[in-house]
């Protein structure tokens, strides 16, 4: 499925809109603010706040950030890089929403597989019909054994109105959802019955990620890793991951 820019979806206003706001005090960040409620009235804007780079102010919302300029004339899409110290400014700014995001999801509205006293906690965005998830879902007890939690989230690839997003509603509507999940992606039919369910506003959070392909790997600290990791790669990637944290 071909991927909108940005900007493009700040203009039809694709789902991606966050419904709090919490606005910097300051007059540069009042002019950005009242610039975009006039160039872009339907955009909420979780935050905005000076950039390190003077005169252009950060704003946030959902999982995204741009650039506006103090006088809200100019909107810049990209990275911020601090070439003396190498931290990646932008990144590590978009993984601290990202995990803010998933810290706020309700788990009853996932299907999970796993202990919750598991070393690490793996968030897949998944689809029923896509090989690769079908390959990680064969092997989520091997997951379990290395001491990795994995939670579904529904991300139909083709979209809403597909027969993949039926099938996701299929699953989560099931009495048992993981027993369901397991039938489903080992090809069986799993009946369609109509219930109140998330997958839709899963699929439109996966956008929000920035989601193009499944399956699609949430770290516990917002990082996405694409793609299918065998069991025992992951656990090892995971354990660097942490030893590379503790040493900072």
């Amino acid at each position: 499925m071909k991927r909108c820019s940005l900007w493009t979806l700040l203009l039809l206003g694709a789902g991606l809109l966050s419904a709090g706001t919490a606005f910097a005090q300051d007059a540069g960040a009042e002019k950005v603010r009242a610039s975009l409620k006039v160039l872009v009235p339907h955009l909420k804007v979780d935050s905005v706040s000076k950039s390190p780079i003077p005169g252009l102010y950060e704003v946030s919302f959902g999982s995204h950030i741009i650039y506006v300029t103090e006088d809200g004339k100019y909107l810049v899409q990209g990275e911020i890089t601090d070439l003396e110290t190498r931290e990646p400014i932008t990144e590590n700014r978009l993984k601290v929403r990202k995990k803010a995001l998933l810290d706020s999801l309700d788990e009853k509205d996932m299907i999970v597989y796993g202990d919750k006293d598991l070393p690490y906690t793996v968030t897949v965005f998944t689809d029923i019909d896509c090989p690769y998830c079908r390959r990680l879902h064969a092997e989520v007890d091997e997951y379990n054994k290395n001491g990795i939690r994995i939670r579904y989230l529904a991300y139909p690839r083709a979209g809403p109105d597909s027969p993949s997003e039926k099938k996701a509603m299929a699953v989560w509507c099931a009495k048992d959802r993981k027993q369901a999940m397991t039938d489903s992606k080992s090809g069986k039919a799993v009946p369609y019955q109509e219930c109140d369910n998330p997958v839709r506003a899963q699929y439109r959070l996966g956008q929000d990620f920035g989601i193009s392909g499944t399956p699609a790997l949430i770290l516990e600290n917002g990082e996405i890793i694409p793609g299918y990791v065998p069991p025992k790669r992951l656990r090892a990637a995971l354990d660097q991951h942490k030893a590379g944290m503790a040493k900072n």
